[in-house]
């Protein structure tokens, strides 16, 4: 399907806009280029309960295309393996794919993934997991290795060292799946047992300093270490060159660490939405890096309407960055914001048969919803009700000024104001201080062997 015919589909969105459900605002940081792409697709594969989200941070000399590319090109693949598996239409659909070979990082990855199956399938036996999800998880897992084999053999963007995440979600009716690869991330809003608003993360930080991907990169003779000047970022390097330093361990692209134990295989995850659930925001690491996900969701919340409630986030996060990098240049930043409608009182099935399969990682922050833990969790909302016309929601400038200059006392030499009233095309040069964190250090020393651009290079160094 062609960039034009994709433009001209009913309730696809991928630019700063919002619709009844929905809400998505993506903004340029100050290091050029905008390399974040996002994409809500109402009515998704022909189905009137469906919806597909998803935010993609591109990284590296040509990481905007690929991202854009992942965000035009994954929804449809994904739309027709959905179709396949649930017509029967799969296993001629597998024979008609020439099959890539496979590397080493997707040999380690695949007997994983078989490890975990089998735990996973002892478990589904005793649970009541809906019809759609298994389905859906391998129409995700398939379509996003037919992604990344696409970008290997595209003829127009190059990916050898570039890259970009992809965290993505399907709702359909009352169940989430979301399929999540890099360190994008999804939270969702709930009310616990006090109606306090808290947050829950859907998905887990694809990062290579986690345990199970140190373990697969290591396996594949990658190497993962941090640098001096930056000890708390660990990054994925060439068996023998230092270089290039990704910072995630899973990525579409990025093709010259794929022999070295990236891969694009995706995370899955379900959850089983109730009346206590509100909104599920997915953001880019541009947010996640200066906000908290309490402090995400309470800004979504506290928005004066749903289809303000992504630039609101993203104006918070950029403020954000000048108080806590003063010196540095803010990332670009991406953000998608699925309000849930009301759901009717449940029936009891729902919470009790239905098991909400999130990360192990985060299963801690489901059990404090439960256990009722107190202050920790109490949304600065309160009681009221943020989504219908409450009078106490607290203006979205009031609120930032309140949370951020609580967040980061003595940090910035700059009061909030001075930092608000900056214009927009003011330059927040690195050579006040130091850039933040960069997904991509450096390119390979043997880059020009595959005909890469000396202009490139310097971008990036």
């Amino acid at each position: 399907m062609g960039e034009a015919e994709l433009h001209l589909i009913p309730g696809r969105m991928f630019l700063n806009g919002a619709s009844s459900v929905a809400c998505l605002y993506t903004q340029q940081g100050k290091k050029g280029t905008n390399q974040d792409a996002m994409l809500v697709w109402e009515n998704f594969s022909s189905r009137s309960d469906a919806i597909f989200c998803g935010v993609f941070d591109g990284h590296g000399p040509y990481g905007h295309m690929v991202a854009k590319k992942v965000r035009d090109s994954l929804p449809v693949i994904l739309c027709t393996q959905w179709k396949a598996s649930l017509t029967g239409e799969q296993s001629c659909l597998n024979k008609s794919e020439n099959a890539p070979e496979s590397t080493m990082s997707e040999d380690a990855a695949s007997l994983s993934m078989d490890d975990e199956c089998c735990e996973s399938w002892e478990i589904e036996e005793n649970e009541q997991l809906p019809e759609m999800y298994l389905p859906l998880k391998q129409s995700m897992l398939k379509a996003f290795k037919l992604m990344d084999k696409e970008l290997k053999l595209h003829p127009a963007i190059d990916c050898f060292c570039s890259g970009t995440t992809a965290v993505t979600l399907v709702k359909q009716g009352l169940d989430l799946v979301i399929g999540n690869v890099g360190d994008s991330r999804a939270v969702l809003a709930m009310r616990d047992k006090d109606n306090s608003l808290i947050a829950v993360q859907l998905t887990v930080d694809l990062k290579p300093d986690l345990p199970r991907e140190a373990a697969r990169i290591q396996q594949c003779r990658g190497r993962v270490f941090a640098l001096q000047d930056e000890p708390e970022v660990a990054r994925v390097w060439l068996p023998n060159n230092d270089s290039p330093g990704l910072a995630m361990s899973r990525a579409f692209g990025d093709f010259c660490l794929k022999d070295f134990g990236l891969i694009s295989v995706p995370d899955v995850f379900y959850h089983r939405l109730t009346e206590r659930d509100e909104f599920v925001i997915l953001a880019t690491d541009g947010v996640w890096d200066v906000l908290s996900n309490k402090e995400a969701i309470d800004i979504v919340a506290s928005a004066p309407s749903h289809s303000t409630a992504a630039r609101a986030l993203v104006d918070c996060a950029t403020r954000a960055w000048r108080l806590k990098y003063p010196t540095s240049k803010n990332d670009d930043c991406a953000v998608v914001c699925l309000f849930l409608e009301y759901l009717p009182a449940s029936n009891g099935t729902a919470e009790e048969n239905y098991i909400t399969r999130i990360p192990k990682e985060c299963r801690e922050t489901m059990v404090a919803i439960d256990e009722n833990k107190g202050d920790s969790h109490t949304s600065s909302l309160g009681q009221s009700d943020a989504f219908h016309g409450s009078t106490e929601i607290v203006p979205v400038t009031e609120l930032t000024e309140e949370m951020l200059s609580s967040k980061f006392p003595g940090q910035s030499k700059r009061s909030l104001a001075e930092c608000i009233s900056v214009a927009d095309d003011e330059e927040w040069s690195a050579l006040e201080g130091i850039t933040r964190v960069n997904s991509l250090l450096s390119l390979p020393r043997f880059l020009s062997s595959h005909k890469r651009s000396t202009r490139s290079r310097r971008k990036w160094l």
